[in-house]
């Protein structure tokens, strides 16, 4: 498999600079040291070890006929890169798309090997969803997964692999890649099941009481939709162009499990939608509930205002305080307030201005106002 390449052309910026040139490989200034994990996989065997370096992965995939599995996890060794390119006739542009760990899923096809990447989707401690690429290399019986970080969800294939039950051992280094994709993808569809509950719960919490962070909630977990929305449909696309390749690395027999895969992915999209609707739909419900609310204010506040409107009138009337004898000259004063010095006067105006309030409160009534 020895190959002569030129020398790779390394960048310590985890992003590129404009107008750079292709092929480069990015590592972060906290780029983690390799941690690398050989599985050997035979019909009656499985083990799996820590080796410190590819070149004895490189001794034993020359050495055995077993389908060989290559866990890599960090990016902090030049070297290792440089023997992808130089023993397994890695491009330099494939080595780029495993660096930049942005890429969306995708799969290509190249002479000496076939390339894929996805989008694994994780819980943090905090509870936070990362968003961690998973780049795959099929070249013969060899398959080596890279990922720039030391966690994963991928634990139930190692776990399958140790029963032993099923194909896992003996579908080859694409069964594996299924496998994991697989894994990756039904992780999607169980994130999307808290968030379902998470809604419903939210839903319950807004019909009981509708309150601002009911609201907050939604909106994140609706963000969060868009975002795996933009995963898991190049994922999609991604399976179908494995399920059409006519590369020699990907089994005939695996491309019947990679369409199970892909049903996964439609059953996943589906659930976006839905889930996005029933988020909009509580925002939606949320608005309408508090807009139904400050109606109900308003017309309270309506209701107090027309009933003292006609008294605050009549207080006003009185207020004005015309004699109707001056008191000076005690000449009588002509069209001036007769009732300003009438017997009970006080008392006859509360009577009517409580009698005005009662038909008010009457009329309402009988409009429905108060339902």
């Amino acid at each position: 498999m020895s190959k002569r390449h030129k020398k790779l052309e390394i960048n310590k910026r985890c992003q590129p600079d404009t107008g750079s040139s292709p092929g480069a490989i990015y590592l972060d200034e906290q780029s983690l040291e390799p941690r690398i994990t050989l599985h050997n996989i035979s019909s009656g065997s499985y083990s799996s070890e820590s080796v410190a370096s590819l070149d004895e992965v490189l001794e034993v995939v020359n050495s055995t006929k077993k389908t060989i599995w290559v866990e890599i996890k960090g990016f902090k060794s030049i070297p290792m890169f440089e023997l992808l390119q130089q023993e397994f006739g890695i491009n330099k542009l494939t080595l780029e798309d495993i660096t930049r760990t942005h890429e969306r899923p995708k799969f290509e096809e190249f002479e000496h090997y076939a390339f894929a990447t996805s989008r694994m989707l994780i819980f943090n401690a905090e509870r936070e969803l990362e968003n961690t690429q998973v780049s795959f290399i099929l070249i013969g019986n060899a398959l080596f997964t890279f990922q720039e970080n030391y966690e994963d969800c991928i634990q139930p294939v190692r776990e399958r692999l140790k029963a032993g039950k099923g194909n896992i051992r003996i579908g080859g280094g694409s069964y594996i890649m299924y496998a994991i994709m697989d894994v990756i993808i039904d992780t999607y569809i169980e994130i999307l099941g808290g968030w379902g509950d998470e809604l419903d719960e939210l839903e319950d919490r807004l019909m009981d009481k509708p309150e601002r962070s009911i609201m907050y909630d939604t909106q994140m977990i609706k963000r969060h939709l868009i975002s795996i929305r933009r995963v898991a449909w190049p994922e999609k696309d991604k399976i179908n162009d494995i399920i059409r390749s006519d590369s020699p690395f990907i089994q005939d027999q695996t491309k019947l499990y990679f369409k199970d895969a892909y049903d996964h992915c439609i059953q996943a999209i589906d659930l976006i939608d839905s889930l996005k609707e029933i988020s909009i739909s509580n925002i939606d419900m949320y608005l309408s509930m508090i807009s139904i609310r400050m109606n109900e204010i308003m017309k309270v506040l309506t209701i107090i205002s027309s009933i003292f409107i006609p008294l605050t009138f009549i207080a006003g009337i009185y207020g004005m305080n015309f004699a109707k004898q001056d008191p000076v000259t005690g000449k009588m004063m002509p069209m001036n307030m007769p009732e300003l010095y009438a017997p009970h006067g006080y008392l006859y105006t509360i009577l009517l201005m409580l009698l005005i309030a009662v038909l008010q409160l009457i009329y309402f009534q009988k409009k429905g106002w108060f339902k």
